[in-house]
């Protein structure tokens, strides 16, 4: 009896360092900042006491809000969006064999492999309009005369950040897509070849249908990470000028450790963490619609 019903617990025994791991790093920390989002906080940190919903109030009423979350908004979309399109395009390529893929494998990886705020540093150097490395060698190819201010204002700036992510997206979605197509079976290829399939049939219906999971996989993980992401905005303009190119997470950082609002970067970072289990919830359910047609 005693052995039976260890085998009933034992299954939980196994998860419970999970269970702890999660409570302790994840509940704990979101709890955290919901109990921050509705408290009266002093510049200092101290937590006053209870506010309601008065941190809530104030970001809904300030613009500069509203313009990060439509900047958070595009930032992922834009990202995300042509991350995995480039990606998919370069995984079809690298996925043929042709001399040095190897070594192009490797190129394709390094901005992956690289830290983002050194990345990005090296980004703000090359646009810089005065000894920038863009213009130096756009000059010595005798493509232009004079420097180019690449970012004139806060538009520009933020068009290249978006670059940059693309650029330090792509590697990640190459590779998800890259490993989905080494699993295809070949034979799926050649009787479609022997039914006359034409490149777009094939990639509709075959590819796409069979990459689905990696592609899935790849686009809610890239959602999540861009979402959240914050070197590249902090390094290149720290949401300057005027705060024009803030995203949630660096507009939240600069409320709470620039301007000492810690009640309303508390309640930012609420509303973010919304969206993502929204988007997460969609998510699930699109899944698990895929799922019941497959059956």
């Amino acid at each position: 009896m005693k052995k039976s019903a260890f085998k009933k617990i034992e299954p939980y025994i196994w998860m419970l360092p999970s269970i702890i791991l999660m409570v302790t790093m994840i509940a704990v920390p979101v709890f955290t900042v919901f109990k921050l989002s509705v408290s009266d906080i002093s510049r200092s940190g101290v937590v006053k006491g209870f506010s309601g919903l008065e941190n809530f109030q104030s970001i809904f009423a300030s613009a500069k809000f509203w313009h990060t979350l439509q900047n958070t908004l595009v930032w992922t979309v834009v990202v995300v969006g042509m991350s995995t399109l480039l990606g998919f395009i370069i995984a079809m390529v690298l996925n043929q064999n042709f001399a040095c893929r190897k070594i192009v494998r490797a190129i394709v990886v390094f901005p992956w492999a690289t830290s983002l705020i050194i990345q990005s540093i090296v980004w703000k150097y090359i646009i810089t309009a005065d000894f920038g490395s863009l213009n130096v060698i756009l000059k010595k190819l005798g493509i232009i005369s004079r420097n180019i201010n690449w970012t004139p204002n806060a538009a520009a700036y933020f068009a290249w950040e978006c670059w940059i992510g693309i650029f330090v997206t792509i590697p990640f979605v190459t590779f998800c897509v890259l490993s989905g197509l080494q699993s295809i079976d070949d034979t799926y290829y050649e009787a479609a070849d022997i039914d006359g399939a034409s490149f777009w049939q094939k990639l509709y219906r075959i590819t796409l249908p069979l990459l689905r999971p990696n592609l899935t996989v790849s686009t809610v993980l890239n959602i999540i990470y861009v979402f959240n992401s914050f070197p590249i905005i902090w390094t290149i303009t720290k949401g300057d000028p005027a705060d024009k190119t803030h995203t949630l997470a660096t507009y939240l950082y600069k409320l709470a450790f620039t301007n000492g609002r810690m009640g309303q970067a508390a309640a930012v970072s609420v509303v973010g963490f919304v969206i993502l289990c929204f988007c997460a919830g969609i998510y699930m359910i699109l899944s698990l619609r895929a799922e019941k047609e497959e059956q």
